[in-house]
């Protein structure tokens, strides 16, 4: 867990560079480092013990000094040095969409803002609209992104909180390791944000189990510690909250916790028909409890088949459930291959031969090398030229490595124009062509991404709607007819990984099953530690009720290209 204190310390050493005017390259390279921390599955502390900080892709000397000055004291000295004269508010600022660190520079020595509270006064008065270069328009987009980072300050984002109760769990396994334990609540229905992370484990022994879990090293805090349950904080101030429960009812107590209210009230009125009662304890007829060990005792007790708690969402799960009819849903090991990936041609961290080989360890039939394309200099974007030397390179590996087939792919910026900035003697030469919008998010997207289809090289378009959960809403995009186009022209949307994109969402995901649009999970990875996010992608697909056929990179026999009608 301190590699996300690790990376949050780098990043607001980043943000707080960039509200002081420092050249971008500077302040590129701490927000790398932090992506880095961020991403990396194994415990940081870890890796210094063994002396391979420097092995870490995007871990130079520097930055590896830093570490170990964090671990050894619990602090970096250079931080205090990077934070003098910025106010402690301006950091959290700096995460609103639409507030770029010139307008709030500005805004900061002529308004005195230096906190939300004062930014959220300067704009609903206006006088924030009096600066130079902030229209009406611009101001509206700020009072948008006001609102989004207010609800992002109140949910957890998956990609972090799945992790962190993994970890818990698999360290509280080795006291209890006859016992079933899982996350209740949103996190075990894999949505995309939560609330608090609840645990539920099997045990007789609760006060054993509870002092165990309140004892565990990444505590911060114990808010309670009872005889059955018990409350910790951890990093970055998550709560977690474990609750025993005897064995006889541990499946009608997953059951009920893991909800959604909604789910569990339309089951409650159906057993209220039938003349049973269901609840944390079992199911009852009567008095009499015939239930409640297992999950599936509750479903078939009211004559349903167990759905998949990523489905309990009431929204037509239970019908499903009661026709026969629920959908096969989507498993991680139908994903035979990763469609996005960038490697340290653009703005990745490994070669191609280390994202390949660790794909390979996955047990992938095949990655696509997906690296940005010239349009996107910020990210190192590839000309022309080495593009063709990097698919020089591909040729090379193909011949040492056997097991896995590398596919030679790009993600290819879609200009103001809807042209792509690669020409078709070159995408013709591709194996897999991904097309995306990364900058005018606000004019004339649809248009863009509808011409971008036509070409007849394009196979996938990444992440449709430029969401970033925790930063801005995304683009101006008529997201119906974009997947009417992509019905027509046969190209699939993608299903971005990347845990704060989940672009496209499991709404959206839906309704282009419903359509016949094909899916492509990409985990658009910049380091090898960011390649098991797959799991996210498929979290999302399985919320949207996908199935092994709906999902491009679920066949073992992928088209090298597939071109289309323009």
């Amino acid at each position: 867990m301190k590699n996300r204190v690790l990376s949050e310390l780098f990043e607001q050493m980043a943000d707080a560079l960039e509200f002081k005017g420092e050249n971008r390259f500077k302040v590129n390279a701490y927000r790398k480092v932090s992506r880095v921390l961020g991403d990396l599955r194994e415990d940081i502390e870890h890796v210094r013990k063994e002396g391979k900080l420097l092995e870490v892709p995007g871990i130079g000397k520097g930055t590896a000094e830093k570490i170990e000055e964090y671990l050894k004291t619990g602090r970096i000295s250079k931080f205090k040095e990077v934070m003098d004269g910025v106010p402690p508010g301006i950091v959290d600022l700096l995460s609103i969409q639409g507030l770029g660190p010139k307008t709030l520079a500005l805004a900061y020595k002529e308004l005195g803002v230096k906190s939300v509270e004062d930014l959220v006064r300067v704009s609903k008065d206006k006088t924030l609209a009096s600066l130079p270069g902030m229209g009406e328009k611009k101001l509206d987009n700020i009072l948008r992104g006001i609102k989004l980072h207010a609800a992002s300050k109140e949910r957890i984002s998956l990609g972090i909180a799945l992790p962190i109760v993994e970890k818990i769990i698999d360290s509280l396994k080795k006291y209890n390791p006859t016992g079933r334990m899982s996350p209740a609540g949103s996190l075990r229905r894999m949505k995309e944000t939560i609330g608090d992370i609840d645990i539920l484990v099997e045990s007789r022994e609760g006060e054993e189990i509870i002092d165990r879990f309140t004892s565990l090293p990444d505590v911060q805090e114990v808010l309670a510690k009872g005889d059955t349950k018990g409350s910790i904080i951890v990093s970055e101030g998550l709560q977690v909250d474990i609750r025993a429960v005897p064995p006889e009812s541990f499946g009608s107590a997953l059951q009920y916790f893991t909800g959604s209210k909604e789910h569990n009230v339309h089951l409650r009125e159906i057993a209220k028909k039938m003349g049973m009662k269901i609840s944390e304890y079992g199911i009852f007829k009567g008095d009499k409890s015939i239930g409640g060990r297992a999950e599936e005792d509750i479903y078939e007790g009211l004559g349903l088949e167990l759905m998949p708690p990523e489905l309990r969402e009431d929204s037509g799960e239970i019908e499903a459930s009661g026709q026969g009819s629920l959908p096969r849903l989507l498993e991680e090991n139908d994903i035979k291959g990763d469609l996005h990936v960038h490697s340290a041609y653009s703005d990745g961290f490994n070669t191609i031969e280390e994202v390949v080989l660790a794909g390979k360890r996955m047990g992938y039939s095949y990655l696509a090398i997906c690296d940005h394309t010239k349009s996107a200099a910020y990210a190192g974007g590839l000309s022309e030229e080495r593009l063709s030397k990097q698919m020089a390179e591909i040729d090379g590996l193909r011949k040492r490595i056997s097991g896995i087939r590398i596919l030679k792919g790009a993600e290819v910026d879609i200009k103001a124009d809807g042209s792509l900035d690669l020409p078709d003697s070159i995408l013709e030469k591709l194996d897999v062509v991904v097309a995306a919008i990364h900058s005018g998010f606000r004019k004339n997207v649809t248009e863009r991404i509808v011409k971008a289809m036509r070409n007849p090289f394009v196979r996938i378009i990444a992440h449709p709607t430029g969401r970033l959960i925790s930063k801005r809403e995304g683009y101006d995009v008529d997201l119906e007819r974009v997947l009417e186009e992509a019905r027509k022209t046969g190209t699939a949307l993608e299903i971005n990984a990347y845990y704060d994109r989940l672009d496209l969402n499991d709404g959206n995901a839906r309704r282009a099953k419903e359509l016949g649009v094909k899916l492509a999970i990409g985990t658009d990875s910049h380091n090898t530690e960011q390649l098991w996010m797959m799991k996210l992608g498929v979290s999302v697909a399985r919320r949207a009720w996908l199935e092994k056929s709906d999902v491009l990179n679920a066949s073992s026999r992928l088209e090298s290209r597939k071109r289309k009608s323009s």
